[in-house]
């Protein structure tokens, strides 16, 4: 084995720790060497559990004094999607202020014209979530294209994300086409028999047998608490009640009834997914959309279901997450985590199944075992729920989006604030600044998270794949990296990477589109695409030359390059992974 002059690390994969050497290491010359990692699955490797690697990795020093940029940068320019968010938040913040933390925002009413989704774009939205519950089928669909034009024609990359009804006790309708105030001493009467027109003080529910096993004196309450009632008397499958809570009674708002303090479970048992749910999931897999969220999740075979369901259906990956909202779900979470694409934490509609206190707790072992498994986690619900209706948020809802956002959840969502308040552009600005600050905070108190992720490769080559971001991410922080670049194909290496959530932005470089958009929501990756070669050098000094010359890249830079690309040449199964560290000259 060749040795080049330089510094030498290292890694044990056992463990996952770098032994760094630092007696010649200059940065100067450092930048062009190209380390090696060199990867034996030996006698040694087979005898420790959860291993499989040992690593050698060796800087050689490169005598030429820069990188070669061509003169014509234009059609490098044309093949590499930086999207227009993050190159401006690169120019003004530099590479250590760009934000990790995931934006989603719920599309309603109040924001679904393209002046008004531009505006979110710009305002740092990630993923565009719609809610399946809420218009028509053809009111989402539109929606979707214009998302898809923005993204086409000024440059965004904005995810978007449908998320089904599911099969619970909703409200049809409650006598008007937005919110009501339900007054205390108010008495309401709840059918499911058809209404026709618009009577007040009457609601229509979607399910014949909502009242089974309700008794009078029962309590119902409207989405967790917005509202709530007192069942004064049962006719024949209706109830009549009295507001005991005065509250909001939203559209489509959630039934749940409760007894002695505990919620009453009733018999009857819906599908998951109903008939609506799965034309839904048609129309969103012929729009072409990157997630479906899928409401209440009780089994990890539901989820398995609606994947193998896709994979017939669409030619494009289209990643399904798990909505934890349930009591059930939460027994079975670790099966269901695995099966899915990512999880969201519904804490509104969760909140009703477990005592309000738990909701804390949950929330951050929910997001430790995302992070375990390598799923993006979305905390969701309330997040900013005074900003549908007041310009300021409490400060209350301030501390409880930088508790999230201190626990590393991927991404953080807006659901009525931006759907129909009066004010989601400012809630958007709320999370982005809130975000950013505890990301700072974070970083400059050192309070990097101490992971030892759970080994989720089987393979051999998935288990190096592990190793190598692990070790990547553990040589980015100490030697202070100013970003970390990976070539990849399907993400899965971006994916290990930010699970160990490093102090550099992470840029993927990706040459299909569904990669990218499935990356948009991976904490701290910045998805870029990029026509990839086998060449591992050309696909660096590429994309270097275009980011250098659109300025967002500087003489000095310290960039660590990971890359999983395989050459079409080697006919092994053992993926062609490397480590190099660059610096811009």
């Amino acid at each position: 084995m060749a040795v080049y002059g330089g510094s030498l690390a290292v890694w044990h994969g056992h463990c996952g720790r770098v032994s760094w050497s630092p007696s010649r290491f200059d940065s100067k010359c450092f930048g062009l060497g190209r380390p090696r990692i060199y990867l034996s699955p030996s006698k040694d490797v087979m005898g420790r559990i959860g291993c499989g690697v040992r690593a050698i990795l060796q800087v050689d020093v490169d005598s030429r004094q820069g990188l070669s940029f061509g003169k014509d940068t234009r059609e490098l320019d044309s093949a590499l999607g930086l999207d227009v968010v993050s190159e401006e938040e690169l120019r003004e913040k530099g590479f250590l202020g760009m934000r990790k933390t995931k934006l989603v925002c719920t599309i309603g009413p109040s924001c679904c014209s393209s002046e008004e989704l531009e505006r979110l774009a710009l305002g740092g939205m990630n993923v565009a979530r719609l809610n399946m519950c809420h218009n028509t089928r053809e009111w989402h669909c539109e929606v979707i294209r214009k998302i898809k034009r923005l993204n086409e024609e000024k440059g965004f990359c904005v995810s978007v994300m449908i998320d089904t009804e599911g099969s619970q006790i909703h409200v049809i309708d409650h006598g008007s086409p937005s919110s009501v105030k339900v007054e205390e001493g108010s008495v309401w009467f709840f059918t499911a028999k058809k209404i026709d027109g618009c009577l007040p003080f009457t609601v229509e529910a979607n399910y014949s047998g909502f009242s089974e096993d309700i008794e009078v004196g029962d309590e119902l309450l409207i989405d967790g608490g917005m509202a709530t009632f007192e069942v004064i008397e049962k006719i024949d499958g209706d109830l009549r009640c009295k507001c005991t809570d005065c509250g909001l009674f939203l559209p489509r708002a959630k039934f749940s009834f409760w007894r002695d303090g505990k919620l009453v479970k009733q018999k009857y048992e819906l599908p998951t997914l109903s008939p609506k749910d799965w034309a839904d999931i048609d129309s969103g897999i012929t729009e072409g959309v990157d997630f479906i969220a899928m409401s209440f999740v009780n089994d990890a075979d539901e989820v398995r279901n609606l994947k193998t369901y896709i994979s017939t259906k669409s030619t494009k990956p289209i990643g399904v997450l798990a909505k934890i909202e349930s009591l059930e779900a939460l027994r079975k979470l670790g099966d269901i985590v695995e099966a899915s694409d990512g999880i969201m934490i519904a804490r509104g509609d969760l909140g009703v199944e477990i005592p309000l206190e738990h909701i804390p707790a949950v929330q951050k072992e929910i997001t430790s075992i995302c992070r375990q498994l390598n799923k993006p986690v979305i905390v969701a619900s309330q997040l900013l729920e005074s900003m549908v209706e007041y310009p300021t948020p409490t400060r209350a809802e301030v501390a409880d989006v930088s508790e999230a956002v201190r626990q590393y959840a991927d991404g953080l969502m807006l659901s009525g604030e931006s759907a129909i308040g009066l004010y989601g552009e400012k809630a958007l600005s709320i999370l982005r600044m809130t975000s950013n600050r505890m990301e700072s905070w974070s970083r400059q108190e050192n309070r990097q998270s101490n992971l030892w992720p759970r080994q989720v490769g089987v393979a051999l080559p998935d288990r190096i794949a592990e190793q190598i971001c692990n070790c990547a991410v553990e040589m980015a922080n100490n030697l202070g990296v100013d970003s970390i670049f990976v070539y990849t194909k399907h993400g899965q290496m971006a994916s290990l990477l930010s699970r160990n959530r490093p102090y550099s932005p992470i840029f993927a470089f990706t040459d299909t589109d569904s990669t990218r958009m499935a990356l948009n929501l991976r904490w701290g990756v910045t998805p870029l695409l990029l026509n990839l070669t086998d060449d591992i050098e050309a696909n660096v000094a590429k994309s270097i030359s275009v980011l250098k010359a659109k300025g967002v890249v500087g003489e000095g830079d310290s960039i660590l390059v990971v890359s999983d690309v395989t050459p079409e040449s080697r006919a092994t199964s053992t993926a062609f992974q490397s480590i190099q560290i660059k610096t811009v000259s």
